[in-house]
């Protein structure tokens, strides 16, 4: 099977929280997105349920007039609740140790497998619309992507295209 999915981190948000809205500089970036996206041959749109995220394609399918369609599986899940001080460590040891655990959370790898489940289940043409933790972990499992130093570096939004063929993925940053 031969298929290209764009895998989208959402624009600019005022929060982490799953109602956050998009800042007026990250509605800026949504109708930039579409521009971006609305030469692509895009036929569906998958999106996280948590509000940046619909809000940051929705001028995309609107322009494409397509609807965004809603899959858990891409939300946020706290991996680690960045109410503790050394959040930021406890981050880098669920990337060095993709089983661990923490309470009332998943583990790196739960939240990459959720990704690829999503992925491997698409069309062509399809966007995926998802977040930070999620995208970074998806991108490891499928491109080796190695950890903390490019997890920190995707923007907002950000945009990775996945060539499927047969058995193997072939990816590449095409936003910015």
């Amino acid at each position: 099977m031969h298929k290209t999915i764009y895998l989208v981190r959402h624009c600019q948000a005022t929060g982490e929280e799953p109602q956050a809205e998009l800042t007026e500089k990250g509605k800026e970036q949504a109708e930039e997105l579409m521009r971006f996206l609305e030469k692509r041959n895009i036929m569906n749109i998958i999106s996280s349920p948590f509000t940046r995220a619909i809000h940051s394609i929705q001028p995309t399918a609107e322009r494409l007039g397509l609807e965004v369609k809603i899959d858990s599986r891409l939300a946020e899940e706290k991996i680690i609740s960045k109410n503790l001080k050394d959040w930021l460590e406890r981050l880098k040891g669920s990337i060095r140790d993709i089983d661990l655990k923490m309470a009332g959370g998943e583990s790196s790898r739960e939240v990459a497998n959720r990704g690829i489940e999503v992925l491997e289940a698409v069309t062509d043409g399809t966007v995926l619309v998802t977040h930070r933790n999620t995208m970074g972990l998806l991108l490891m499992k499928i491109d080796g992507m190695e950890g903390i130093k490019e997890w920190a570096s995707l923007s907002h939004p950000d945009v990775y295209e996945v060539k499927v063929r047969k058995d193997s993925y072939y990816v590449r940053r095409i936003w910015g």
